[in-house]
């Protein structure tokens, strides 16, 4: 199993006030799974996908991933489990104006000590995945929506990392654009990407391999997809 979480709680507390947004998350996610978690607004989905990216860590409960037990590493250790293992895609893209496609794409790869040669080779590999390669040397500002949201993609993959997290990948996108952005999610997954997808679309939720329902920071159904 990629992910295992037990009884995972988040609790956030201030002087007067303690807000419960997960309470008792029990979850497994194996390798090559395309999963997609639902539910309204303030239901904790956000909170979960932040503690499975480790930006968030859980007032209680366990988070296996692999091997390795999450919930103990200090900040450095988290960071370099980060940039080893994982992808990120955002609603809002999160480009950098001031960089072109290619240096967008390549940024997630030069922490990582990795040659300049092989960083173009891959950042070209990436860029031709997701079909963005013809617009490598122009500029955030330059792009329609769904081209930027390619270009976040092939940032989020270009490290090829074991879990890929994405964060309302379609909202920003109009039909046909989040139609093409899925298109891709699901061609990753069939190469063998784990793909973890929060997103208030039903229909796109059924195009992955299972979905989980929340409310109330709680999961309330999970369900296999007949894809």
């Amino acid at each position: 199993m990629l992910i295992t979480l037990s009884h995972i709680q988040r609790l956030y507390r201030s002087d007067e006030v303690e807000t419960t947004a997960l309470h008792d998350i029990e979850l497994e996610i194996a390798q090559g799974e395309f999963l997609a978690i639902m539910g309204p607004s303030g239901c904790g989905k956000s909170t979960l996908l932040n503690i499975l990216g480790t930006i968030d860590r859980p007032t209680a409960g366990s988070y296996r991933f692999g091997e390795e037990e999450l919930t103990k590493r200090d900040e450095a250790a988290l960071a370099r489990f980060r940039r080893e293992n994982l992808g990120y895609i955002f609603q809002s893209f999160n480009l950098i104006d001031e960089l072109t496609v290619e240096e967008n794409i390549e940024l997630a790869l030069v922490y990582r000590k990795i040659p300049k040669a092989v960083r173009r080779e891959r950042v070209a590999r990436a860029m031709d995945r997701v079909g963005i390669a013809h617009r490598a040397r122009h500029y955030p500002s330059q792009l329609s929506g769904g081209q930027q949201q390619r270009a976040a993609i092939a940032r989020a993959i270009v490290g090829e990392p074991r879990l890929i997290l994405a964060d309302e990948p379609t909202g920003n996108l109009d039909t046909e654009n989040g139609t093409q952005v899925m298109d891709i999610l699901q061609t990753l997954n069939d190469e063998g990407a784990t793909i973890i997808m929060v997103t208030h679309s039903p229909s796109h939720a059924d195009l992955a391999k299972r979905r989980v329902d929340m409310l109330d920071g709680q999961i309330v159904i999970s369900v296999r997809n007949a894809i």
